[in-house]
């Protein structure tokens, strides 16, 4: 049984992706306990298997063998349907990329997925959230209407709005300046510490790894380091 002061429990971890002669092993054995409240960084160079780490936590990928809890939830024994189900309300992910709906207002794309997740404060919840990055003057704003860091913003509102005990960040200052970016690392530190929740960032950037309380690095699918920052 899982001790529930822990946000992720990974044992041997592997993803084998493809079969027979062509399959190639991804993951191959990840041990990984974080504990609820901790912020980790994910370091390591491309091709190190972060991406692909992330993708199993998240719930977004089967793990090919081993077990992992995460939130409570014991995603090893779950279908894609489950995890889809597992995933509301226990994890936000922040992506590089934004992936802001082109069709809606910031409210509108912090809001929505609230009330998918059947929330009746949706609204108000969102718009406060909005304020509390700094964006409660565009709400009716579409992400066309915004800046990249103001779209990252809206990104991370949308990530933090349903309060979910883990956030996944990956590369999020990719797509943004240096000033931008720091001031978006900074945002999402405080948001993080406000709502008590458990940070894991995906990063190649070192600099960027040391404002964590801890750094694993990956390399060829295994675990090369787990130390504390600083």
């Amino acid at each position: 049984m899982t001790s529930p002061s822990l946000a992720i429990d990974a044992h041997n971890l592997t993803l084998t992706l493809g079969s027979g002669d062509s399959a190639v092993d991804v993951l191959r054995g990840i041990d990984l306990a974080v504990p609820q409240g901790q912020t980790l960084a994910l370091l390591g160079p491309s091709g190190s298997g972060k991406s692909s780490l992330m993708a199993v936590l998240t719930g977004l990928e089967r793990a090919s063998g081993g077990s992992l809890s995460v939130a409570d939830a014991d995603f090893s024994a779950m279908d894609e349907d489950d995890l889809a189900t597992a995933r509301r309300g226990r994890i936000g992910v922040v992506l590089q990329a934004f992936h802001l709906l082109p069709t809606m207002t910031a409210l509108e794309n912090v809001m929505t997925p609230l009330e998918l997740a059947g929330m009746p404060d949706a609204r108000p919840r969102a718009e406060a959230e909005l304020t509390a990055v700094g964006l409660g003057h565009r709400l009716n704003h579409y992400p066309t209407q915004l800046s990249g860091g103001e779209q990252q913003r809206v990104a991370i509102a949308r990530a933090l709005a349903a309060r979910p005990p883990l956030v996944f960040a990956d590369e999020p200052t990719g797509n943004l300046d240096a000033a931008t970016g720091s001031g978006i690392i900074d945002l999402l530190f405080a948001r993080r510490a406000e709502a008590g929740a458990t940070l894991v960032i995906i990063t190649h950037d070192a600099s960027l790894a040391a404002r964590c309380e801890r750094v694993v690095t990956l390399a060829d699918g295994r675990i090369a380091s787990d130390t504390a920052a600083g």
